[in-house]
C-alpha cells in the first residue's frame, strides 16, 4: 500500500472522476496522447497492484464511497476520541443484517415506511417475495439483486431527501436497535477503543447503515447510494450497489482514501455473498455463518462467532414458517381483490 498511497488516496480529491484524476493529479500535464495512456496505465497499474481490481471497478468503489460521504455530509459520521491513540492503519468493517442486527434491515426499512406511508403495502409486496425467496434458498440471484436494485430505486424518485433521511433514523431507533447483536456491537467497540475504525458495509440504502453508524458511535457506513439533485431523489444509482463485489470495490477505495492497510483489518459478516470483502483483510470473521460461508471459514482456519441462541434459531425456523404463510396469505388476498374488483366492473 506505501509504495502506491499517494497515487490512490488522491482520488478522494478527485472525487472518483477518473478522466480529471488523471489530468489534474496523476500525470499532469497530459497534453499528449502517449502521457495520458501512459498516466492511465500506471493508475491501472497500481489499482491492480494493490487489490487485484481493475480500474473500472475501483472507480465504481470510489463513487460508493465518494456517495456516502456526501450523504453523511462528512468523511466520518463519529470522529475518534482524542484521548484514544489511533491506529490510524486499521479498520473493521461489518455487514449489517445477521452480522449485526438479526434480520433484514431492507425488511425493516420497507415495513417502516409503509407504515409511514412513504411507501405503499402494494409497493412493499415485491420486497417480500425476493426476501422469502432468500431465506428458501439462502442466496439471492443476480436477477433479483438487479430488479430489486431498480424497484428500490423507483420507488424513492422525486422524493425528499431529508424526509428519508429523518424517517431512517426513526426506523433505526425504534425497529432495528432492539434487534442488534450485543456481542457484535461489543467487538465494534472493542476495535474503537483500539483506535481503529469501524464501518458498517451493506447492500441496504446508506442511509440506514449512516443512522445505524451515528446510533452505535461508529466511524461511518457505506451502503448503496441513490443519486440526490435538488433534495429529491433521481431515481438513479451512485457507484454499485454494495452486495458481493460491489462491497470489495467499496472498501478497496476507503482504504486507498483514509490510508488503511487491509493486511491490519478486520471483516465480519454471516454470508458467503460477502466473501469477496472477508478475502481481502488480514483477519475476516464469519458471525452467525450461512452454512457454506461455515464450511468454507473452517477449511480456511478463520475465526467463527456464533451470537444466535438456539432458542432464537429455533424461533427463526417458526419466522421462516410464519414468513411464508404471511406472504402467500397477503398474495391470495390481493388475488380475490382483483377478483371482487372484475366482478364489481364486469
Amino acid at each position: 500500500m506505501s509504495e502506491h498511497g499517494d497515487l490512490l488516496a488522491a482520488w478522494s480529491v478527485s472525487h472518483g472522476n477518473l478522466r480529471r484524476f488523471i489530468e489534474d493529479l496523476a500525470v499532469p500535464p497530459l497534453d499528449d496522447e502517449a502521457q495520458r495512456t501512459a498516466g492511465e496505465a500506471a493508475a491501472a497499474a497500481a489499482v491492480e497492484e494493490t487489490f487485484g481490481l481493475t480500474i473500472d471497478d475501483f472507480a465504481l468503489g470510489v463513487d460508493s464511497v465518494g456517495g456516502a460521504f456526501a450523504t453523511a455530509g462528512a468523511t466520518k459520521i463519529t470522529p475518534p476520541d482524542p484521548d484514544v491513540p489511533q491506529d490510524a492503519e486499521a479498520a473493521a468493517f461489518f455487514d449489517v443484517d445477521n452480522t449485526l442486527i438479526q434480520g433484514s434491515s431492507l425488511i425493516l426499512l420497507a415495513e417502516g415506511l409503509a407504515k409511514r406511508r412513504f411507501i405503499t403495502a402494494g409497493e412493499l409486496f415485491p420486497a417480500l417475495i425476493k426476501q422469502l425467496r432468500f431465506r428458501l434458498r439462502g442466496a439471492e440471484s443476480h436477477e433479483d439483486i438487479a430488479s430489486g436494485r431498480e424497484h428500490a430505486l423507483s420507488l424513492v424518485k422525486g422524493k425528499s431527501v431529508n424526509e428519508l433521511q429523518s424517517l431512517c433514523r426513526e426506523i433505526v431507533d425504534r425497529q432495528m436497535v432492539s434487534k442488534a447483536y450485543q456481542d457484535t456491537i461489543d467487538l465494534a467497540s472493542m476495535h474503537i477503543a483500539a483506535g481503529q475504525q469501524v464501518w458498517l458495509v451493506s447492500a441496504t440504502p446508506v442511509q440506514i447503515g449512516q443512522a445505524l453508524a451515528e446510533r452505535l458511535g461508529f466511524t461511518g457506513a457505506l451502503g448503496t447510494v441513490a443519486e440526490e439533485e435538488d433534495g429529491v431523489f433521481t431515481g438513479r444509482l451512485v457507484g454499485d450497489i454494495l452486495h458481493g463485489p460491489g462491497k470489495r470495490h467499496a472498501v478497496a477505495a476507503l482504504a486507498a482514501i483514509q490510508r488503511l492497510d487491509l493486511a491490519k483489518c478486520t471483516a465480519y459478516s454471516d454470508s458467503i455473498n460477502d466473501l469477496p470483502m472477508l478475502g481481502m483483510v488480514g483477519s475476516p470473521v464469519a458471525i452467525n455463518p450461512d452454512r457454506a460461508l461455515r464450511r468454507h471459514a473452517r477449511e480456511a482456519g478463520w475465526a467463527i462467532r456464533e451470537y444466535r441462541p438456539l432458542r432464537k434459531l429455533a424461533r427463526n425456523r417458526v419466522a421462516l414458517g410464519a414468513c411464508v404463510a404471511g406472504v402467500v396469505a397477503v398474495a391470495c388476498g390481493m388475488v380475490r381483490l382483483m377478483a371482487k374488483r372484475e366482478k364489481f366492473h364486469v
